[in-house]
């Protein structure tokens, strides 16, 4: 494929959540997952994956002949009358044609069809031996620019938990006040040539971010919005790093991070990340950026102004 992506690109993503649970830890209760030294939330990787997984499903078809599929869903079959969930082995099938198929064939019906194998990676299991794609697009852990605490919050529910009970049960939720979430990411342009990952492909994920963050209206993550997602395109095998890192917020005097409760309360300073950019200038192709234009940015303690489109350092 001609449009396979030939240069190395860096993702900084920013998402405020207010009043929910970005990411709860099934083994914990569920639980926002929280970093306890630092009173900082983190958001997994997989967590993001598959907001994107999913608004490419729901929005953008997942017919395979359009390169749309998605790999790592769930998929059910029907045997003997009963419906039953498809194990990684039987999902694989559905890309191979008949008993022929060759094992290289197999694997291009699987990369040509499905977008989040090209883009993330992944293992598919055959038979008697799997093929491992590391994806091109890999994320940090998300956490937090502020530090916030787990509220708790107590609920009846609608019904008694058997029959004779006087009674509704009681539910515990554990939610955030506000976190602004930040993730780090990579795109490998080594990698992609494994994949074959398109720069097709890299507008769908720039857009799955954004839009897949935005349209997440679980119960759980209703309340979260994206804010801030630059694409920093490199001219060569160069990336800058942990440019979540150098962000501060930064509120007056009498406002903590506790008492954050929207962009209203802060802004951020920008001062290390455009200083970086700016530094590395020379290796850096073209930076594209999208931004809600509710946050408000600083950068050598001066109001900063970006809008959506790309950004000129000469002009900052």
């Amino acid at each position: 494929m001609s449009d396979i992506i030939k240069h190395r690109t860096e993702l900084l993503f920013l998402y405020e959540i207010e009043n929910a649970n970005p990411n709860g830890d099934p083994l914990d209760e569920n639980r926002p997952r929280f970093d306890t030294e630092d009173s900082k939330a983190l958001v997994s990787d997989v967590r993001l994956k598959r907001s994107i997984r999913d608004y490419w499903f729901e929005y953008k078809g997942h017919n395979g002949s359009n390169g749309t599929d998605i790999f790592v869903r769930e998929t059910k079959y029907e045997d003997k009358g009963k419906e039953s969930v498809k194990s990684g082995k039987r999902r694989a099938l559905d890309f191979k044609k008949d008993a022929k198929t060759s094992k290289e064939d197999f694997t291009q019906n699987i990369l040509n069809q499905c977008i989040d194998i090209r883009v993330f990676g992944g293992v598919l299991p055959l038979d008697k031996d799997s093929i491992t794609f590391t994806g091109p697009t890999q994320f940090q852990m998300g956490k937090s620019i502020n530090q916030t605490e787990v509220v708790e919050e107590q609920g009846t529910g609608a019904f008694a938990s058997a029959d004779g009970k006087g009674q509704a049960t009681f539910r515990t939720e554990y939610k955030l006040p506000y976190a602004l979430i930040g993730f780090n990411g990579i795109i490998n342009e080594k990698a992609a040539k494994y994949s074959n990952m398109t720069e097709g492909d890299k507008k769908m994920l720039v857009e799955g971010i954004w839009e897949g963050t935005k349209n997440l209206i679980s119960r759980s993550k209703f309340g979260q919005t994206p804010l801030l997602l630059l694409s920093v395109n490199y001219k060569q095998s160069f990336y800058i790093g942990n440019l979540r890192q150098r962000l501060k917020m930064v509120t007056n005097e009498e406002m903590t991070d506790l008492k954050v409760r929207g962009t209203h309360h802060f802004k951020l300073d920008m001062t290390d990340v455009i200083n970086e950019l700016k530094a590395h200038k020379d290796k850096i192709d073209s930076i594209d950026v999208q931004i809600d234009s509710r946050l408000k940015l600083t950068c050598n303690q001066k109001d900063l102004t970006i809008t959506t489109g790309k950004l000129d350092l000469d002009a900052i």
